[in-house]
C-alpha cells in the first residue's frame, strides 16, 4: 500500500510575528499623529519631519523583515536598533527644552518598543535585555538626567520584552517536546504494524520448522534449532525497535511541524464474511448472520486478521485436533467477532509471562489490532474448559483506546 506524508506546522511564536507586523505600522502611525499634534512647539520641526519621513518609509519597507524568525536577521535587529536610537537621541535636536522637562515623548515614540520586542521573539528574554538596555542608556541620554517618567518607561520595556522573551523560549521548548512525542507514537504504532505482520509471518514459520526439526532428528534437528534462534533474534530485534528517528524534533526550532502518515486504502465497504469463510474446515464452524457484514475494507482486514491470529493460537496451542468455532454477530453499532476452542485452555499468568518473553501473538497480532481500531479484544481462559477470544469494533471509527486485559 502506498504512503504520503502530509506535514502540518503549527507554531506557537508565528501570531506573535504577526502582532509584531502590526503593531510597528500602528505605533509609526502614532509618533506621525503625535508630532502633528504638537509641531509649533518644535524649535526644529524639519529635523522631526525627516527623521518620521524615513521611519514610515523603513517600517513598511521591513515588514517582510518581522513576517518570521528565519527572515529577521541579525544585521537587520542591530540595523533597526540603531534607527530607534538615533530617533530617541535626536530628540534634543529637534524638540524644545521645556517639552522634554516635562515628560514629552521622544520622536520614534513607543515604536522603540517594536525594535526591542523582536529581538525577544528572535532570541529570547536574553536578547531582549540585551536591547532594552541599550534603549534605557538612550533615554536617560535624552533626558541629561534619571526622572521618574524615564525609569517608569524603561522598566515597562525591560521587564515587557524580557516577559515575551521567555514566554517564546518556553512555547519553542514545548513544540521541540510535542514534535518528540509524536515521532515516537508514529514510530511505536508502525513497530507494532511490523511486529503484528512479522509474528503473522516469519515467526510462525520460523516455530513450525523448530518443531519440525526438532521431531524429525538429524540434520532436521540443527535446522531446527538454527531456526529456534533466528525466531529469538527476530522477536528481539521486533520487541527493540525498527525505526531510524524522523526528522521532525530537529525541525521544531524552526516552528514544530506535525508529520501525519495517511495510508491509501481501497474506498467502500467490504463483506466481513467472505474474508472469514476460507478459515472454515472440518475442524473450524463458521456461523454467520444472513446478511452481509460490511465494515470500512481496512477495519474488515484488520478484524479478519486478529481473527486468524487467534485461531493460529488455537493450532499451535491446543493440538492439531482441537476443534474451534467462529460467530460473527452484527450489531447496530459494532460487529462482534468469537473465536472459541475446546483446548486445554491458558493456564493463569502464561499470557503476561508470554508478552515478557517478547512472544506478541496475543499482544501485538490480537490486541494491537483491535486497539488501532478504536475496538476491544477480551480473551477468556478456563484451564480444562478451552479458550474464547471476543473481537469487537465500532462501526463508526473513534479514537482508539487500550482493549481491556
Amino acid at each position: 500500500m502506498a504512503k504520503r506524508e502530509r506535514v502540518v506546522r503549527m507554531s506557537v511564536e508565528q501570531p506573535l510575528w504577526r502582532a509584531l507586523t502590526a503593531y510597528r505600522v500602528l505605533t509609526a502611525g502614532y509618533a506621525v499623529l503625535l508630532f502633528v499634534s504638537a509641531y509649533r512647539e518644535f524649535v526644529r520641526p524639519w529635523v522631526a519631519v525627516g527623521y518620521l519621513a524615513v521611519l514610515v518609509v523603513w517600517t513598511l519597507a521591513t515588514l517582510p523583515r518581522v513576517s518570521g524568525a528565519a527572515a529577521c536577521t541579525r544585521r537587520f535587529l542591530a540595523g533597526d536598533l540603531a534607527f530607534a536610537l538615533v530617533g530617541i537621541l535626536l530628540t534634543p535636536v529637534a524638540d524644545s527644552a521645556d517639552r522634554i522637562a516635562s515628560g514629552g515623548p521622544t520622536l520614534p515614540s513607543i515604536w522603540t518598543a517594536g525594535s526591542v520586542l523582536a529581538f525577544a521573539l528572535k532570541g529570547g528574554w536574553r536578547w531582549a535585555g540585551f536591547a532594552s538596555t541599550f534603549v534605557a542608556a538612550a533615554n536617560i541620554a535624552q533626558r541629561g538626567e534619571i526622572t521618574r517618567d524615564t525609569v517608569h518607561n524603561v522598566l515597562l520595556v525591560w521587564v515587557a520584552s524580557i516577559a515575551i522573551g521567555y514566554v517564546v523560549e518556553v512555547a519553542r521548548a514545548s513544540e521541540a517536546t510535542l514534535a518528540r512525542a509524536l515521532e515516537i507514537e508514529a514510530a511505536t504504532r508502525e513497530r507494532e504494524r511490523l511486529a503484528r505482520d512479522i509474528h503473522d509471518g516469519v515467526l510462525q514459520v520460523l516455530a513450525m520448522v523448530q518443531r519440525r526439526g526438532t521431531a524429525l532428528g538429524g540434520e532436521a534437528a540443527e535446522l531446527g534449532r538454527m531456526a529456534g534462534e533466528q525466531e529469538v533474534a527476530l522477536r528481539t530485534l521486533v520487541a527493540g525497535g525498527l525505526l531510524p528517528a524522523s526528522r521532525i524534533s530537529q525541525d521544531a526550532a524552526r516552528g514544530a511541524f506535525v508529520t501525519a502518515v495517511e495510508v491509501d486504502e481501497p474506498e467502500g465497504d467490504v463483506d466481513l464474511r467472505s474474508l472469514l469463510a476460507p478459515h472454515a474446515g472440518s475442524r473450524v464452524s463458521f456461523a454467520e448472520p444472513g446478511a452481509p457484514v460490511l465494515l470500512p475494507a481496512p477495519a474488515a482486514r484488520e478484524l479478519a486478521a486478529a481473527a486468524a491470529a487467534a485461531l493460529d493460537n488455537v493450532r499451535k496451542h491446543a493440538g492439531e485436533e482441537a476443534r474451534a468455532w467462529i460467530l460473527v454477530e452484527d450489531e447496530p453499532d459494532e460487529v462482534i467477532v468469537t473465536v472459541r476452542d475446546d483446548g486445554p485452555g491458558i493456564p493463569a499468568g502464561r499470557l503476561a509471562q508470554a508478552e515478557g518473553e517478547g512472544r506478541l501473538g496475543v499482544a501485538q497480532s490480537i490486541r494491537g489490532r483491535l486497539r488501532d481500531l478504536g475496538g476491544t479484544a477480551d480473551l477468556v481462559s478456563v484451564p480444562g474448559q478451552g479458550t474464547e477470544v471476543e473481537l469487537k469494533v465500532p462501526k463508526t471509527p473513534r479514537a482508539s483506546h487500550d482493549a481491556r486485559d
